[in-house]
């Protein structure tokens, strides 16, 4: 049988075992698009409403003073009052702690009070909530400053944003991307376990001892995954863009090139987690370390900067940080193969890629030598 045909059927045989394999379906397509609903859904990818915050105000004791702030405290359009009417303390107290507010101001109790209070639910202190409400009572108290003083600010600031990408992409775009990423790299990840199946089965020694080319076996298994790396990639953008209005502008070489390079060395690193283990528990805890270490380190969620300073060498040393990074050039950013830190992260992918195929490699001859002494 010449190689062609050999090839041939070893890809059919892998299609019809990943289309038996229910397990392979869901982690590989089903899990990434719940991940991602759930991670759009939960950050805001996919509503367009404004921000809005709900609050309670306490004036125990009316002045000129409260009537003043509490009147321009109206005025704010992002808040929202959940009583029309003042409330007391304690019954705005307990709004807070029964989290049906978002905070809770309490107005001065005297004409030549000077302090305004905001109380809110401690799990959710550090909220982005809570920070904007703070933010927001920060300028309305500077404003309050400057009318009781009779003077007109001097300056004032404007804000605007800019990107390496087009001026429609938004966060719903930067998390669909990392999502994308994440679902082909663990597609690589998880998808060599049916090796460690076939070696405690005696398989693998069974289809050694058959004219089988076992590197036309392996090139057939690397392509059904590479396949389904391309099912994922076009549900994921198809989901992203009509589920959470997220905005494409695709670079066909970037993405291919980095889509390759990725689905390679992912692979390679799930040959060489199918090396070490004797079991599918084994095999699938080394994959699921790797795998949300990787998920929360490599900017998949978050930009990078956000981590802790003393983390983001460790993210600089991931072949998901690059492989998210090509992705997102090639997906949104657009910006081409001419740049050089895309081929930074290309050659550090191929780097971990060759690495694993290599360690795996010797472990299994290892093994192999061991088992026929």
């Amino acid at each position: 049988m010449n190689s062609a045909k050999q090839f041939s059927k070893m890809f059919t045989a892998q299609i019809k075992m990943m289309f038996r394999e229910k397990q392979v379906w869901f982690w590989n397509i089903f899990f990434p698009v719940i991940l991602m609903v759930l991670f759009m859904i939960i950050f805001g990818g996919g509503s367009g409403d404004s921000f809005k915050a709900t609050i309670a105000v306490v004036d125990s004791k009316p002045n000129a003073t409260s009537t003043m702030l509490l009147e321009q405290l109206r005025q704010i359009p992002v808040l929202e009052f959940k009583e029309e009417q003042p409330v007391t303390k304690e019954a705005g107290n307990a709004l807070v702690e029964k989290q049906d507010i978002d905070a809770l101001i309490i107005l001065p109790e005297s004409e030549g009070a000077n302090t305004m209070q905001l109380v809110v639910n401690k799990a959710d202190e550090q909220g982005a909530t809570t920070q904007a409400i703070a933010g927001i009572l920060d300028q309305f108290i500077q404003q309050a400053n400057w009318t009781v003083a009779g003077a007109t600010p001097t300056f004032s600031l404007t804000k605007s944003s800019v990107s390496s990408g087009a001026d429609d992409l938004n966060y719903a775009d930067f998390l669909l991307t990392g999502m994308i990423g994440l679902s082909v790299a663990q597609g690589g990840l998880f998808g060599m376990v049916e090796l460690v199946e076939m070696r405690r089965k005696g398989l693998m020694k069974r289809l050694r001892m058959t004219p089988a080319n076992m590197g036309l076996y392996g090139l057939a298994g690397m392509v059904v995954r590479l396949m389904l790396g391309v099912i994922q990639i076009v549900i994921l953008s198809l989901i992203g863009v009509f589920g959470f209005g997220a905005n494409l502008h695709i670079n066909v070489f970037s993405l291919v090139i980095a889509f390759f390079a990725g689905g390679l060395v992912f692979n390679a690193m799930g040959y060489l987690f199918s090396s070490f283990s004797k079991s599918m528990e084994a095999y699938m805890g080394m994959a699921n370390i790797a795998s949300m270490l990787m998920m929360f380190l490599s900017g998949v969620f978050f930009p990078l900067e956000t981590l802790p300073t003393w983390l983001q060498p460790v993210t600089q040393m991931l072949p998901l940080t690059y492989f998210v990074d090509g992705m997102r050039d090639g997906l949104i950013y657009a910006s081409g193969v001419a740049s050089s830190s895309f081929w930074v992260g290309i050659g550090i992918m191929v780097l971990w890629g060759v690495v694993s195929f290599l360690v795996g490699s010797q472990v299994y001859k290892a093994k192999s030598i061991a088992a026929t002494r």
